[in-house]
């Protein structure tokens, strides 16, 4: 393959440390307080606006949970389905317009809307099930600023290291096989900046004479390094994959054996019998959630806490998580999924250990985006201290 699709890939990131001093320590930059950080929350849900108008990613409001929701709530949801985070960030704009009454933001722009002033805090105690969530995911840094919430915790997904059981014996223990010349033109990985960060992931504990403590957040000789891994990699990936579909063709097809991918693509693989496994990579995960979060000129607030709180229930949860492949937050929802599907809890690690989250690093969220970053699906660039990812959509 040639280079093109690493330049894009690298092109990106590169803005991202441009205002970085050569050599520079990491650190994180300082913002004011979010502009709707004093807005007063309600304390009770009111009477339903009939309407619900939401920025969304595609299936993220199906008919198979939100039709129940309008039944039950009187609001009939208008569901927009956006294909990148630029979009999304650019119809939030002045606080949804007046239009917009929610977003199920992904992590790596949900800082940009809340220092932007895009969204209002809000007063979790109105989602009843948020108290049934995960510890880490009640007051994630991706969506709660100085103990303020700016949204409420939806779904997420670890970047995990996928193999073909039969090609690779004994299970791979580490990242370092997918830039291995002993898997040349067999490694995939995804057409997205985040491979970055995955490199500097690896190479924070087989060079840690870099001195990387996170792999968000880069100084110049850092992320030279990871560049000049991906570089060396390049001659051995397959086919870099923009969409979920693709990875999967690979791996079926038996053009890939070892690569980055999301559990999405796993379960998928093994429902047709194809031999692959996630692997337990020494170095951790990197990883995404999404949140949904109030417009600050949302028409509609009343359906919107309501879609909050019906959206963080087990049921939809389990209905969800099973639908896109990722892993809910609301701790109850295990049993729902063995309900849907046997054995499906523990398959999307619904029921993770704490050992398991503690060795996953989740995509950060950036504060701004500079004017000139180029609009890709699910992409999102800021300063020095972070790196563009996009998630493909996976339908």
């Amino acid at each position: 393959m040639s280079g093109r699709t690493l330049g894009r890939l690298l092109a990106g990131a590169l803005l991202a440390v441009a205002a970085c001093e050569p050599g520079a320590a990491n650190s994180a930059p300082t913002a004011p307080s979010p502009p709707t950080r004093n807005v007063k929350t309600p304390v009770a849900v009111g009477v339903g606006e009939g309407e619900l108008d939401l920025i969304t990613w595609e299936g993220y409001a199906d008919d198979s949970w939100a039709k129940a929701f309008t039944q039950q709530s009187g609001c009939q949801v208008h569901a927009h389905y956006v294909g990148s985070t630029a979009e999304m960030s650019s119809l939030m704009t002045g606080g949804g317009g007046g239009s917009w009454d929610m977003v199920s933001a992904p992590g790596d722009i949900s800082l940009q809307l809340i220092y932007g002033g895009e969204v209002d805090p809000m007063n979790v105690a109105l989602v009843p099930s948020w108290s049934d969530f995960g510890s880490l995911f009640q007051s994630p840094p991706y969506n709660t600023v100085s103990g303020v919430h700016y949204g409420v915790s939806l779904q997420w997904s670890a970047n995990i290291l996928l193999y073909n059981t039969k090609q690779l014996t004994p299970a791979p223990t580490s990242w370092s096989v997918v830039y291995d010349q002993a898997y040349k033109g067999h490694v995939t990985v995804p057409d997205n900046p985040m491979q970055i960060a995955d490199a500097a992931l690896y190479l924070s504990k087989s060079q840690p004479g870099l001195g990387i403590t996170n792999p968000f957040e880069l100084n110049r000789r850092q992320f030279n390094a990871a560049v000049a891994l991906l570089t060396k990699q390049r001659p051995l990936i397959h086919r870099y994959w923009p969409i979920a579909s693709d990875a999967i063709a690979m791996f079926q097809d038996g053009e890939a054996i070892v690569g980055s991918a999301g559990l999405y693509q796993a379960i998928q693989l093994q429902s047709v019998g194809i031999p692959v496994a996630e692997a337990a990579p020494a170095e951790g995960m990197t990883a995404w959630g999404d949140s949904w979060m109030l417009a600050a000129r949302a028409p509609h607030p009343n359906c919107a806490y309501m879609w909050a709180a019906y959206t963080a229930t087990p049921q939809v949860q389990a209905q969800q998580a099973r639908l896109f492949g990722e892993t809910p937050v609301n701790s109850k929802a295990c049993s729902a999924m063995n309900t849907l599907e046997s054995g499906s809890c523990a398959k999307y690690h619904a029921d993770a250990a704490s050992s398991y989250l503690s060795a996953i690093d989740f995509w950060p969220a950036p504060r701004s985006r500079p004017s000139t970053a180029p609009a890709q699906r699910r992409s999102s660039q800021s300063s020095c201290t972070s790196i563009r990812r996009r998630r493909a959509r996976r339908r």
